[in-house]
């Protein structure tokens, strides 16, 4: 049926494919939302900025 080194490239084969869906997993519960959220604060701090300095600007 399966020879001993078949066997092992199976095993290889399911462990890559489950690292892989692991990793996805994370990177879309954990690493995209913390890059969104990082990008969409530091957004934030540059408009108050932006609008510090026009207030400045205008006294």
């Amino acid at each position: 049926m399966f020879e001993f080194d078949q066997y092992l490239g199976f095993l290889a084969f399911l462990t890559i494919l489950t690292i892989g869906f692991w990793l996805m997993i994370f990177l879309l519960t954990f690493a995209v939302p913390y890059w969104i959220g990082g990008s969409l604060l530091e957004m934030y701090k540059e408009k108050k900025e932006e609008r510090r300095k026009k207030k400045e600007a205008l006294k």
